[in-house]
C-alpha cells in the first residue's frame, strides 16, 4: 500500500501524517458529502467534523484500518463510507424530529402521518402500519397503507436531498404493480430517479465510486485513478465505460431508455 502518510503515522507523527492525508483525499471527502447536500455552509460543517473524527485519538480510525490482516474494501471505498456514515450522523443530530417533520407539511394527511413514523421516528413499516390503525384509521387496510408508503417514498426522493432522506428510514418496500393510469410527470422523474440509484447500488463500490468521480463529481480522470487506486487515466475511462454499459443494461431491464431520464 503505498500510501505517502503511513510511514510519518507509524514512525509516531500523526500531525504530519493527517497533512499528507487530506492533501491526497481532501477532494475525496467533499465529493462523498456532496452527495448528499450541496450547500456550502452544510458541506463545510460535515467536512470539519469529519475531519475532527478522522483526527480523534490520533488518527486511531486510520490506525483501526491499517491493522486489519485483510483489507475487503481498498482505502478510497472504505473512506466514502465513513464519510457517508458521518454525514448522515451529522444532519441526524442537527435536524432531529422537528426539522425533519417540516419536510412532510405539504403532503397528504396520511403520507404525512407515514413520513413522521417511518422517517422521522425511524420506526419499521410493519409497526408504522399498526400505529396508524391504532391511532389513526382504524380501517386501513394493508394494501392501502403500502400504497401511501411507496408514494410517501416517491415523494421524499422528488425533494432536494432525498437521498439523504432515505438513509435515515428503512428501506423502501419493493414497488406492487402499476396501475393502468399513467402517473404525474413529478412521480415519473422520481421514480426514473429511484430506478438510477437503484441502478448505481448495484455496481461494485470501487465502480460506483468511479462513476459518481468522473461523471458526477467531473473529477479530472487522473485524480479518480489515485482516489480509486486505479493504474492510470486510462484505466479510469475503461471501468466508468464498462459501468455505464451495465447501469445502460439495467435501465433498461427497468423500462428506462436512453432519453427517457
Amino acid at each position: 500500500m503505498a500510501e505517502p502518510w503511513i510511514a510519518p503515522l507509524e514512525a509516531g507523527d500523526p500531525e504530519a501524517a493527517w497533512d499528507l492525508f487530506i492533501e491526497r483525499y481532501r477532494r475525496l471527502i467533499f465529493a462523498a458529502i456532496r452527495h448528499y447536500t450541496t450547500e456550502h455552509d452544510e458541506v463545510m460543517d460535515v467536512f470539519a467534523q469529519a475531519c475532527e473524527a478522522l483526527r480523534a485519538d490520533d488518527l486511531a480510525r486510520l490506525r483501526r484500518y491499517l491493522a486489519q490482516p485483510e483489507h475487503r474494501a481498498r482505502l478510497s471505498t472504505w473512506l466514502v463510507t465513513v464519510v457517508r456514515n458521518l454525514t448522515v450522523d451529522w444532519f441526524r443530530h442537527r435536524d432531529g424530529r422537528t426539522r425533519l417533520s417540516i419536510v412532510a407539511a405539504n403532503l397528504p394527511v396520511l403520507q404525512r402521518r407515514i413520513f413522521e413514523y417511518v422517517f422521522a421516528e425511524g420506526r419499521p413499516h410493519i409497526e408504522a402500519y399498526e400505529l396508524l390503525r391504532a391511532r389513526d384509521n382504524p380501517d386501513l387496510s394493508f394494501n392501502t397503507f403500502l400504497e401511501q408508503l411507496r408514494a410517501t417514498y416517491v415523494a421524499v426522493a422528488a425533494r432536494r436531498k432525498g437521498r439523504l432522506m432515505a438513509e435515515l428510514a428503512p428501506p423502501a418496500p419493493v414497488p406492487q404493480a402499476e396501475s393502468a393510469a399513467a402517473p404525474v410527470d413529478a412521480i415519473v422523474r422520481a421514480e426514473q430517479s429511484a430506478a438510477l440509484a437503484a441502478a448505481l447500488d448495484t455496481l461494485p463500490p470501487e465502480d460506483r465510486l468511479a462513476v459518481q468521480l468522473f461523471v458526477i463529481e467531473d473529477l479530472p480522470a487522473e485524480q479518480v485513478a489515485r482516489a480509486v487506486g486505479l493504474p492510470n487515466a486510462k484505466a479510469v475511462y475503461n471501468r466508468v465505460y464498462r459501468a455505464l454499459e451495465v447501469l445502460r443494461q439495467k435501465l433498461e431491464q427497468a423500462g428506462i431508455r436512453e432519453g427517457g431520464l
